[in-house]
């Protein structure tokens, strides 16, 4: 039985993470949490995320006994709850977009003493896709212009998403070039021809859509297209739980779902 507590429980993705839970016999979630001043303090977890009862209290923090922590909340967030989970030696499970430069180098601080898994994206379709992307990357090369185009709701605080982040790091790992010098995240105005290994990064916001990715490779004569729709957030929870179970196990030290899926070669 893995004993995990999750942290946003009133948001969207941490009501979903409640719902998956319930139905998976050999998770249990015994701490769910909110910020201070949330409305949904006190109440029931279960029936906040339209689960039914579950026993367990919103509250602003969660007990030690918890095995694995799941934290899907806010980038300012973050490294506050790194430091309770190193000092109650707890795994996290990291799924927050949006970190600084010194909250990412915050949470490998911490996967010195605790282990972490940290990805933009919990999908077992996304996590495929990545190494889809880093294989075409490396067999098509810089001749193919390469573009990312996600799309997420209206209420999305981060452009653009994680998740095309870390594509368009597969994708500069496959071309075996560094992100920072090739990435244009977005254009407008007379920005003259586009150079050879740019890597394009655009993000669309609207309406209540889960989140799409597309990646595009185009050349003279052929495009290649590689797509993942998103139409619940079931999946990236499910995903979530997946990593919870497993890296309760793990030594310490940083951890993709690339290692949860074993999908590293």
């Amino acid at each position: 039985m893995t004993k995990i507590a999750i942290l946003g429980a009133a948001g969207r993705m941490g009501q979903m993470l409640i719902r998956c839970a319930t139905r998976i016999p050999d998770v249990r979630v015994i701490g769910a949490c909110e910020q201070a001043r949330h409305p949904a303090l006190g109440h029931d977890a279960g029936v906040v995320a339209g689960a039914g009862p579950l026993g367990v209290s919103l509250t602003e923090a969660w007990t030690a006994d918890a095995d694995a922590v799941i934290d899907f909340t806010f980038h300012a967030a973050v490294t506050a709850n790194l430091a309770r989970a190193v000092a109650n030696r707890q795994a996290v499970v990291l799924g927050t977009t949006g970190l600084t430069d010194d909250e990412k180098q915050r949470v490998t601080d911490a996967a010195q003493v605790i282990p972490i898994v940290w990805a933009p994206n919990f999908s077992l379709g996304i996590n495929l896709l990545l190494d889809l992307v880093r294989r075409a990357a490396a067999v098509l090369g810089p001749v193919y212009d390469a573009e990312i185009v996600e799309m997420h709701h209206r209420l999305k605080k981060d452009a653009p998403s994680g998740t095309a982040l870390g594509l368009a790091e597969a994708l500069a790992a496959g071309r075996g070039v560094d992100l920072r010098a090739v990435a244009i995240y977005g254009r407008e105005g007379i920005v003259g021809e586009r150079p050879r290994g740019e890597i394009g990064i655009h993000a669309i916001r609207g309406g209540d859509v889960v989140g799409d990715h597309t990646v595009i490779f185009a050349a003279d004569g052929e495009r290649v297209e590689l797509t993942h729709k998103a139409s619940s957030r079931e999946a990236f929870a499910n995903g979530a739980l997946h990593a919870a179970t497993w890296i309760r196990s793990q030594p310490a030290g940083l951890y993709t779902m690339r290692d949860v899926l074993e999908l590293i070669p």
